[in-house]
């Protein structure tokens, strides 16, 4: 099971668009990672129900740093609403938690399926809505955060994701976000939830056999070395350039990243044969 030269270097490469793609969009860059460390595993002769729950629970190691260097890029713009960020955060930890106990228990596939489901939902959602007036305020109600953050938490333990691309249209639509303080106070809910995610996937896959070498419970540590190395001083990067981006160009993107990752996550790239 020892991890050649090729996957090092398809996960450091992954681990700088990652970053990249979290410091921008405000995403953890689950659909980035989680296709690219599945194959890795699977190809030195990891089992791949084991495979898919080690590329969840690893991925969310990689978003903890990630997350914490793009909320520190984003507050230097003054676009990290910390004290929604945090109710959020903790409700998503709690949730997350609860989310990884489910997914040391559940298909693979089915996951994946209803994972892509829901964000293609999402992005249909972002794309076909009418965008709030301008007088109304941001919402401010700790009850109304948690009960958002609790259950998109438990989502994000699931599938092994940071939340951002669930919890951003949350904010713009529901909650009145702008759009680049939704991008920015995301980061900081990914810090928690991806917190919670972690701390299930290590207590569920404790004593678990067919692990590779340097795993404890379903995180790998190599994989997160070899990821977050590459993904945290990218974050940095991206988060610059997405305030440089006007607000609706930076929606229109995070959209279409949404469609991509619903249908890779679903698979239709694969029943299509197109190596995408």
């Amino acid at each position: 099971m020892a991890i050649g030269s090729t996957q090092i270097i398809a996960l450091l490469t992954t681990g700088a668009g990652v970053g990249f793609a979290s410091g921008l969009l405000g995403v953890g860059g689950c659909f980035i990672m989680v296709p690219v460390q599945f194959w890795a595993l699977t190809s030195i002769g990891v089992d791949p129900t084991i495979a898919i729950r080690i590329a969840f629970g690893t991925n969310l190691a990689v978003v903890f740093p990630t997350a914490i260097s793009g909320a520190i890029g984003h507050n230097r713009k003054k676009a990290v609403l910390w004290k929604v960020g945090i109710v959020l955060g903790l409700s998503g930890l709690v949730g997350a938690f609860i989310g990884g106990i489910f997914a040391a228990r559940l298909p693979g596939s089915l996951l994946k399926i209803g994972f892509g489901l829901a964000i293609l939902a999402g992005a249909i959602r972002m794309l076909t809505a009418k965008p709030p007036r301008m007088e109304k305020e941001l919402v401010e109600n700790n009850l109304i955060y948690i009960l958002w953050g609790l259950p998109l938490g438990i989502v994000s333990g699931i599938i092994g994701i940071g939340g951002g691309v669930l919890m951003i249209p949350v904010m713009v639509l529901a909650l009145r976000f702008k759009m680049h303080q939704a991008v920015g106070t995301s980061t900081a809910l990914m810090i928690f939830a991806s917190a919670g995610g972690i701390l299930s996937y290590l207590f569920n896959g404790i004593n678990v056999a067919g692990l590779p070498p340097y795993s404890i419970g379903y995180v790998n540590f190599l994989q997160w070395i070899l990821l977050a190395g590459t993904s945290v001083p990218l974050a940095q990067v991206g988060a610059r350039a997405a305030h440089k981006l006007p607000a609706k160009q930076l929606k229109y993107i995070f959209i279409v990243v949404m469609i991509y990752m619903g249908l890779k996550m679903i698979g239709v790239f694969s029943w299509l044969n197109l190596p995408i």
